[in-house]
């Protein structure tokens, strides 16, 4: 007997959202820099929160080993998904640098449609993975948001070659690539 079409939704999606989201990210900064209404001040206030998101990503992506172990450690000991709440925490800085309303809305939107979808899909996945262990890990560890500010063992098990393996410089060079064009828009408007 066929599965109902209303179970395989989620399941699909988030197989749709993992797919689409960087081509979304493509789509969405030309709105973003259309929309953005940079002020030097803004500019870098958007680029030192950006700034916490990425180094969150970076000791992350140093962690994790993909479909071969559970990782606890690092960022992973304080959060289930420090990668993504690294991409909040990017989104909120350059939100913030834009200074727009309309932009604001539209990463809240692409987070509720794009990366939670994602989240629940990795989950299920680590759940069968790594039965028993996932879930004991999820009854500890917060999913997005951490209990605590205090991060004592960001760094422990940091791995410069895990970081190098899964490309996470990218956050770094999109960041850094945005917040050039955030500039470059705020002398323009200004010349």
């Amino acid at each position: 007997m066929a599965e109902p079409q209303a179970a395989k939704s989620p399941i699909a999606w988030s197989r749709v959202a993992r797919r689409i989201r960087v081509p979304i990210a493509f789509v969405f900064a030309i709105f973003y820099l259309w929309r953005a209404k940079p002020t030097w001040r803004f500019l870098l206030l958007g680029a030192l929160i950006a700034a916490i998101g990425v180094v969150l990503r970076t000791l992350a992506s140093g962690q994790v080993k993909k479909n071969q172990e559970l990782t606890m450690s690092g960022p992973y000991a304080y959060v289930r998904n420090p990668l993504y709440l690294g991409s909040v925490i990017i989104a909120i800085g350059f939100a913030v640098a834009a200074r727009d309303l309309w932009v604001a809305m539209a990463v809240l939107a692409m987070f509720a449609l794009i990366y939670v979808p994602v989240i629940r899909g990795e989950e299920t996945f680590l759940r069968k993975q790594f039965p028993g262990a996932y879930d004991d890990y999820a009854r500890r560890v917060p999913s997005l948001l951490p209990r605590t500010l205090l991060f004592r063992q960001m760094r422990d098990g940091f791995s410069r070659e895990l970081y190098w393996q899964h490309r996470e410089y990218n956050a770094l060079l999109g960041a850094a690539a945005m917040l050039a064009a955030l500039a470059a828009k705020i002398l323009w408007l200004h010349r």
